[in-house]
């Protein structure tokens, strides 16, 4: 798990070899004008969901992990207090893993907290459960997906 500025995204480029076109989409196109939504970026090795909504508590959000896509979560408005904790450490599954969702949800609560504020990204990888939208506000934010 990563968090940065935008500012500072070229320190990880080397880590994945899309990121640089991951990267480039966030920091190119008028993200607040695009609607709530499902974007093309590169076909399926690369997509972003721009999303719009009011926070939710602690208590209500789910650790998620992904098996094919590595997540960067940009904070646009708001303050997301994301969860985090390893994979490896999830003892108490809420789901099994939907391959067609690339999603598993557990019960078990994460390990941290990260308050990511506007013009930040939480990195996730596939080892890091994640659980996002945490806030007492709206939270408008694009998560770009890229394939593992």
């Amino acid at each position: 798990m990563i968090l940065a500025s935008l500012a500072e995204a070229d320190r990880y480029l080397s880590l994945h070899p899309l990121f640089t076109r991951a990267f480039d989409f966030l920091r190119t196109t008028d993200l607040m004008g695009l609607a709530p939504g499902k974007y093309d970026v590169q076909g399926k090795q690369i997509f972003a969901i721009v999303e719009s909504c009011a926070g939710r508590a602690r208590a209500e959000a789910k650790l998620e992990c992904h098996r094919r896509y590595i997540d960067i979560q940009l904070v646009l408005e708001g303050i997301d207090e994301m969860g985090w904790k390893p994979v490896a450490a999830c003892v108490d599954p809420a789901s099994d893993y939907d391959a067609a969702r690339d999603i598993r949800f557990f019960n078990d609560v994460p390990a941290s907290w990260i308050a990511t504020p506007p013009g930040s990204f939480c990195l996730f990888f596939p080892d890091d459960a994640h659980a996002p939208l945490v806030s007492a506000d709206t939270i408008r934010k694009v998560v770009v997906k890229i394939a593992v």
